[in-house]
């Protein structure tokens, strides 16, 4: 196919930058070449920041960036960079906050306006083709924004000025001196009580995003303080989602977030991060409840991540589009008639009763977002059926529309493999192994290993990006903390003991990259990363954790392994510092809040002394893997192995038997040799 332009982003790996290669912008990647040619010109620089999954970032190439008369505006008065924000987290962090100071909300598509030195002084978000959503059209903003710069250089001085001291505020984190103790817990979770939808599940009304971080805090909180309050809101929202439109009821998988506050209508993007990181909370819901809800999703969401998202060689791939043949959630929408059609009249309104579908329809013109309006006893009844039968129609009816959308146009996948949410990937990965043992999962983790040290691995770094056959950038914080965590994980689900192995270097080698020797706290850029407006340094979750709380994790967790007191004073360090955060703003600091648990309670340490394949240890890890014990710290060694880690010194096996120890306080419990001792001796911890 032949193109009326093309500009230098069709050079670029990322499927996001190749999709605007061939607008009439003159876009350039971040990069020397663009900066330079900004300094020489002195142009203001525009930077437009989004990702391939963002359906208004598509909305606005559409609308301005394809057309010629506003690209001919940009490319006069501005040098135009184009940063995909999932291979630049750091560029996108910094102008995040910069949106934010000029009273904007954030989000994608981000457009800021830079001086030639990369220091903004003005930005938004989404800007229309002309005046409309009480937003100023994208052709006046160029034009008044170009003219300011031009005749106005001392106000955007002082702009710059602004901005640059609060940058500086923003990335300073200072210790308080208030000690570390489980009221800051108390305070937070009773402030994120306040957001909390008691009706629909999930913090706040509308848009409503998942929020896995702070659902398991919640389910921390309540199982150390024995109320159930917490739990039971916990187990609301993951219900809700389950059942709601948010979730793929066909496919399996979460889409991004919900716009409306009963999870009906989601934004339909699926993204790598967010399935990653609600399944283990899922896993833990399943453990308590046993409720079989929690198990399909499970089962159902790790299916399509299988299917859908893994690269042939191991490893995933990053996101899934919400839009297809030019509309969103086209892929994903259905026509009362047309389930009829595929089902036959009396299965296909059963299968609408049940999944709420109506001939006008709950989305735009009249089609249908699948979700679970009647529980299966209530379809049942409401058509005199045995519930065995409605499950047996709404299984085959499910089956029947999957077929059938396969055909389809299918949204755009996003083909990069990105090494931190692989990370995430891997914590799923190994608690599924854990909950159901299905060697599949721990193939999975296997491969993905694989994949990520053959090719995002090299002399000791971490690369953050893999595409077609090509690694780029050098790993972020994230990069290093999720793999890590993810390794423990693995190892934890596994006992392989070359994944323990990879995430102890892989730590240390974080500790020396990111580590801020002068004021604590890993800084989000490694050491030798190119010079940026700033260097950032923040312990706020966003979609995903923040690199500090998991770092902070980590630390704890080869504290107990290894018995390095560095790494509790590291771990107590990055606690301080965010200590007035964590209590004042919870709802952006539940991983960190989750970390403050693990360190405030100290885990119960558990030693199983055995062969990995004798029966008598599978059971005892059967055992372990069915309790909640979100504080733990899991090993297993065989009778003539020899460790480094103190957890083993002085311990033995009973009579040859597979021999458990538990210990905690710095106290262990005598060895049991039976499941039900140990069972016992794994009773919830509590305060």
């Amino acid at each position: 196919m032949s193109h009326a332009y093309t500009n230098r982003l069709i050079h670029e790996t990322s499927p996001y930058l190749r999709q605007h290669a061939h607008n009439p912008v003159d876009w350039y990647p971040w990069g020397p070449e663009a900066l330079e040619k900004a300094r020489r010109e002195d142009k203001p620089i525009l930077l437009s920041i989004g990702y391939s999954a963002c359906h208004w970032c598509h909305v606005m190439e559409h609308e301005s960036f394809e057309n010629p008369r506003i690209a001919e505006l940009m490319n006069r008065y501005f040098v135009n960079i184009k940063v995909d924000r999932e291979e630049r987290p750091d560029l996108d962090q910094i102008y995040q906050n910069v949106v934010q100071m000029f009273g904007q909300g954030g989000g994608w598509p981000l457009t800021m306006f830079l001086t030639p030195d990369q220091k903004p002084f003005y930005g938004g978000t989404y800007f229309p083709p002309e005046d409309r959503f009480g937003r100023p059209g994208f052709p006046r903003v160029l034009l008044a924004v170009a003219q300011h710069y031009r005749e106005r250089k001392e106000d955007v001085e002082h702009t710059v000025m602004q901005v640059m001291e609060g940058l500086e505020r923003i990335n300073t984190l200072r210790d308080v001196g208030y000690p570390l103790d489980r009221s800051i817990i108390e305070n937070a979770v009773r402030k994120l009580l306040n957001y909390f939808d008691t009706v629909n599940g999930g913090f706040g009304q509308q848009p409503k995003f998942p929020n896995p971080m702070n659902l398991a805090l919640f389910l921390r909180y309540s199982h150390a303080a024995q109320n159930e309050t917490y739990r039971d809101l916990a187990l609301l929202a993951l219900r809700k989602m389950a059942c709601g439109g948010i979730y793929d009821q066909l496919g399996g998988g979460f889409h991004r977030y919900a716009v409306d506050s009963q999870w009906l209508v989601p934004h339909f993007e699926k993204m790598l991060y967010d399935n990653a990181l609600l399944l283990p909370v899922y896993g833990d819901a399943y453990r308590l409840t046993r409720d079989e809800l929690f198990r399909r999703v499970i089962l159902e969401t790790l299916a399509y991540l299988r299917r859908e998202m893994l690269h042939p060689e191991g490893g995933f791939y990053a996101t899934q589009d919400a839009d297809s043949e030019g509309e969103e959630g086209k892929f994903y929408l259905w026509q009362k008639a047309e389930i009829l059609q595929l089902l036959g009249p009396e299965a296909g309104e059963i299968f609408c009763h049940h999944y709420g579908v109506t001939e006008g329809g709950n989305f735009e013109q009249g089609q249908n977002i699948l979700h679970i309006n009647a529980s299966l006893e209530q379809t049942a009844r409401q058509f005199q059926l045995s519930p065995e039968t409605v499950a047996q129609i709404l299984e085959e009816g499910k089956k029947r529309l999957f077929t059938a959308r396969e055909a389809r146009v299918r949204p755009f996948r996003d083909e990069k493999i990105l090494t931190a949410w692989n990370g995430l990937m891997l914590s799923a990965l190994a608690d599924a192994y854990r909950l159901f043992g299905d060697e599949v999962y721990a193939g999975d983790i296997r491969r993905t290993v694989d994949f990520l040290t053959t090719h995002l691995y090299e002399q000791g770094r971490l690369l953050a990006v893999y595409k077609d056959g090509v690694a780029k950038l050098n790993g972020y914080l994230d990069d290093y903390a999720f793999l890590v965590r993810g390794l423990i994980d693995a190892y934890e689900a596994t006992f392989v003991p070359r994944y323990l192995d990879l995430a102890h270097t892989l730590h240390q080698a974080m500790i020396e990259l990111f580590w801020d020797g002068e004021q604590g706290g890993f800084f989000f850029t490694g050491r030798d990363h190119e010079p940026l407006l700033t260097r950032p340094k923040t312990a706020y979750d966003h979609a995903i954790p923040s690199g500090n709380s998991v770092a902070v994790h980590n630390l704890l967790w080869f504290h107990y392994y290894t018995g390095e007191e560095r790494y509790l004073q590291q771990a107590e360090q990055v606690l301080r510092l965010v200590r007035t955060q964590m209590e004042e703003q919870p709802f952006g600091y539940g991983n960190l809040l989750c970390a403050l648990d693990f360190y405030l309670r100290t885990p119960q340490e558990i030693v199983l002394l055995g062969k990995r394949e004798a029966p008598e240890t599978r059971e005892m890890l059967e055992a372990i893997n069915r309790c909640y014990l979100p504080n733990r710290v899991l090993t297993l060694a065989s009778p003539e192995e020899s460790s480094p880690s103190p957890l083993l010194a002085g311990k033995g096996q009973v009579e040859g038997k597979t021999t458990a120890y538990v210990c905690q306080n710095f106290a262990c419990s005598p060895p049991v040799t039976t499941v039900s001792d140990l069972l016992s001796l794994l009773q919830p911890d509590r305060e």
